[in-house]
């Protein structure tokens, strides 16, 4: 395992003071490619600093967005969905805030700013998406059981980045119409994209802490080991070829 130095990075921005988490490793001598992770709707947790600890020790330097500024942290599915909704009804100046990100990111020395990605999970998941539908300036984009619903129209040649797409075949929340819709979108506009649907497996499949979560808060949402280690090394391949 690599040693890896970790700090809260604040970053100012369309109005609020975000207090992300930046990770990345020690000893290295030259700059490592970089990754913006994006939460789910319960805002910075441990769980998503944890990931960017996962990917600072596999040599990337690795920022996880504190989505909602301040280092709010959701603590039940209502005001999680209330921060959700908020967001995303204003999700032009929110983009700019995630743009912002990726430039802090790409601007720090232990960054290559030639090969940077955004990964994603839930509501993370489906920004990530979305930052590739506008085109943003990245080498990949992989989003883990997000919502596949576009936020924006999709225009031939927009999207810069590779798309790897993790999904639960289980998942309830995103209905099949959905993933046929998200390949019909991603077909006509030939993006260069990967969609791979996990058996079994529900809405928040990598998150160890989602079988809890779904029984405390009724909501059909759970852990599933294989998939979350099989979707991790996926994640790894593909970062493994967009870096290339």
């Amino acid at each position: 395992m690599s040693a890896i130095h970790t700090e809260t990075l604040n970053i100012n921005g369309e109005g609020q003071t975000s207090k992300s988490y930046l990770a990345y490793p020690k000893g290295k001598d030259s700059p490592q490619p970089g990754a913006l992770v994006i939460p789910e709707f319960w805002g910075l947790i441990d769980y998503i600093k944890s990931r960017a600890r996962k990917l600072a020790e596999l040599g990337y330097c690795a920022l996880a967005v504190d989505i909602y500024g301040e280092g709010w942290i959701a603590k039940d599915v209502e005001s999680a969905s209330s921060a959700m909704s908020k967001l995303l009804s204003n999700l032009d100046k929110n983009s700019q805030q995630l743009l912002t990100h990726l430039e802090e990111l790409k601007k720090l020395k232990q960054t290559d700013e030639t090969k940077t990605a955004v990964i994603g999970y839930c509501l993370g998941g489906s920004l990530s998406l979305h930052l590739a539908r506008i085109g943003a300036d990245i080498k990949g984009a992989v989003s883990f059981h997000g919502d596949l619903e576009p936020h924006t129209t999709l225009q031939q040649g927009q999207v810069k980045a590779k798309i790897l797409v993790c999904h639960g075949s289980a998942d309830s929340m995103i209905p099949e119409e959905k993933v046929h819709n998200f390949k019909k979108e991603m077909d006509t506009a030939s993006v260069d994209y990967k969609f791979i649907s996990y058996p079994e497996a529900l809405h928040g499949f990598t998150n160890p802490q989602a079988t809890e979560n779904g029984k405390k808060f009724g909501i059909p949402i759970a852990y599933n080991e294989k998939a979350d280690q099989s979707s991790w090394e996926e994640m790894q391949s593909f970062f493994n070829r967009i870096f290339a």
